[in-house]
């Protein structure tokens, strides 16, 4: 099955808009002002969805769609902010059994922004959307509610034909069982303003409607999904060896912990990034496909890092010796994760030296929004964390490939290759000097 570029852009918009009607429900019906953070349309395996929520409980509703628009459609609030929403709602109304009226009325509030949104895309697509009666969940491990959903289970993916059971689904596996296949993935975060609430939003198209509404109507912007699910193996081969080298480089036990494929406007892609003071270190990258590497350190992070990969003992901070240490372990895990792209497309793809930043994580981004944005609106990112197994560090990678080389890439991409082909990196660091300018240039 081919996916049509625009049509997911047009899509991503629609998630966008139909957020900001869910955000225009709440401020409604609590005075609280609302409004849409980050919209996401991500391709993503249904793990990283519940580990993509922090670990705290979570409260909200869960409905399914159907004749229009097949899918699941989540709307859920941290417990704090759920409790907040609700004592703007009910209190000083009397309830006889503790607790009761505080869940009615986070239903009703989630039901209520849930259908804003599902109305939404119901006028743009100029059709009926039935929605279920809403499900209340409530779990402080999000695979318990996440489980009963189409964000786990599925049977089909959307490249697939129906189940033996004649239905279709979005991730694919038998019941029971999480799917190895990716799942389109609709992800909307909110924010309160001047309120510290958190909400999220998640729809997940079914199978067939996948099949039926993003299905590509010509040649020239299509992506191959088959293949968009092999290059996301690819992608998780290369943040497997960035966490082996990092393990053989500073003896810390590092494993990938979050990976997905977000599919999202230029202009939202700082808003993805955290607004503490970050360590980047960038890349650009040549050949089949070209584009942009990011790896983003924690200030401590970076430090511990830099302590366990050399033997000198470091001062206290990030100076000019930390700072070239910093850049020759992500030169290394560059040349790692490229290298085995190429090697698994079987192409060339060369990279540049590093350049250096030190500052606000969303001011380490845009440059590399600014070097995309004259020739797409749109990306596809390949996003993934790596934390330490024992100890309190962790690094963001982010690949941004420039679109129409990812498309020629995909479109001459031999699936089988991920299977065959093993890649190998060098993890000695060497003592070439870097060129501290290039950031400038970007």
């Amino acid at each position: 099955m081919k996916l049509d570029v625009d049509t997911l852009g047009t899509f991503y918009e629609m998630a966008r808009e139909g957020a900001g009607l869910a955000a225009n429900r709440l401020s409604s019906m609590t005075d609280i002002p609302a409004r849409v953070n980050v919209t996401h349309l991500n391709f993503t395996r249904d793990a990283s969805i519940a580990r993509e929520l922090p670990d705290t409980e979570w409260v909200g509703v869960r409905v399914g769609l159907s004749d229009g628009f097949g899918g699941t459609s989540i709307l859920l609030f941290d417990a704090e902010s759920a409790a907040t929403i609700a004592s703007a709602v009910i209190d000083g109304i009397p309830t006889v059994e503790d607790g009761t009226l505080h869940d009615s009325a986070v239903t009703e509030i989630a039901q209520i922004m849930n259908n804003g949104f599902v109305d939404g895309w119901a006028n743009v697509l100029d059709t009926n959307i039935d929605v279920s009666a809403p499900t209340y969940v409530a779990a402080d491990t999000p695979d318990e509610f996440l489980a009963e959903s189409a964000l786990a289970v599925g049977d089909g993916a959307p490249g697939d034909g129906p189940s033996e059971d004649g239905a279709s689904g979005v991730a694919g596996g038998d019941a029971g069982r999480a799917s190895d296949e990716l799942a389109v993935l609709f992800r909307n975060n909110l924010e309160a303003v001047g309120e510290e609430l958190a909400f999220r939003h998640y729809l997940v198209p079914d199978g067939e409607t996948v099949r039926r509404l993003f299905r590509a109507r010509s040649e020239d912007r299509a992506i191959e999904f088959e293949k968009l699910v092999g290059f996301d193996r690819i992608a998780q081969r290369g943040a497997t060896q960035v966490a082996a080298n990092l393990t053989q480089m500073t003896g810390i036990e590092m494993d990938v912990d979050i990976r997905r494929i977000n599919f999202i406007s230029l202009d939202a892609i700082p808003s993805e990034v955290s607004t503490e003071r970050k360590i980047g270190v960038a890349f650009s990258f040549a050949g089949m496909p070209s584009g942009y590497l990011l790896f983003l350190f924690g200030e401590g992070s970076a430090e511990r890092l830099v302590a366990r990969s050399v033997e000198t003992r470091t001062a206290a901070g990030l100076g000019e010796f930390e700072r070239d240490a910093i850049q020759e372990l992500s030169n290394v895990m560059a040349s790692g994760m490229l290298d085995g792209w190429a090697n698994l497309l079987d192409t060339t793809i060369d990279h540049s030296t590093p350049a250096y930043a030190h500052d606000m994580g969303a001011a380490v981004v845009d440059p590399l929004v600014v070097g995309l944005g004259g020739s797409q609106e749109f990306a596809f990112v390949f996003d993934t964390r790596i934390e330490a197994v024992e100890t309190e560090v962790d690094l963001d990678i982010y690949v941004i490939p420039d679109e129409e080389d990812l498309r020629q890439a995909l479109g001459a991409f031999d699936v089988d290759r991920v299977a065959e082909t093993r890649p190998e990196a060098d993890t000695d660091l060497s003592d070439e000097d870097v060129d501290l300018d290039y950031w400038e240039s970007l």
